[in-house]
């Protein structure tokens, strides 16, 4: 599960080639989530709804709690739909006319030390549907995959795929990410097809 308190300051890149670069570009600064676990999320004071990201956008992570200090940050890199697999996607789905889909995603720490899994990611659709990532991996899917549990620590990053099972008829509006004890789900917009 997450860290205790998170603090964010959302940054940008230019593009896919911003990912891997050191330098970005402040899009908002000052903007602080101040969220404990298991505490009603209504006493926090809640921001102002998060502007979607980009593909290759920063969002920066700040632990505030002073027993787990911990800096970081947090990008999509990018979204492929239809894939084949020797496993089917409309299986694990359970309905017919689901393909496989994946997001690749990239953690990195600059302080401190920082545990996620699979289950703050979804997929979010204009009809207000979503969609968890893949219970099952088969040794086809895109590699290479994101960790089901990763800790990252200072000048450590994960990096990976996150397969889904989505109806192939439509395409996702954005890859949503919502730990527990963040507010609000930061989100990266997918490109139209």
């Amino acid at each position: 599960m997450v860290g205790a308190l998170i603090g964010v300051t959302l940054h940008s890149g230019s593009g896919k080639a911003a990912a891997s670069a050191t330098a970005t570009t402040t899009v908002t600064s000052a903007e602080t989530v101040i969220a404990t676990p298991g505490a009603d999320v209504a006493s926090v004071p809640a921001p102002s709804s998060p502007k979607s990201l980009a593909f290759g956008d920063t969002w920066k992570l700040n632990n505030i709690d002073p027993a787990k200090p911990f800096e970081g940050s947090l990008t999509v890199l990018d979204y492929e739909q239809g894939f084949t697999s020797v496993g089917k996607a409309d299986e694990e789905a359970g309905e017919p006319g689901y393909v496989w889909a994946y997001a690749e995603l990239k953690l990195c720490g600059t302080k401190g030390s920082y545990t996620d899994d699979t289950f703050s990611w979804t997929l979010y659709h204009s009809d207000g549907s979503r969609v968890s990532p893949s219970g099952t991996t088969y040794g086809d899917f895109p590699k290479p995959q994101f960790p089901f549990e990763v800790t990252v620590t200072a000048g450590k990053c994960a990096r990976g795929k996150l397969v889904f099972p989505v109806p192939g008829d439509k395409r996702p509006e954005s890859v949503l990410y919502k730990p527990d004890g963040l507010g609000e789900p930061r989100e990266w917009t997918v490109p139209k097809a």
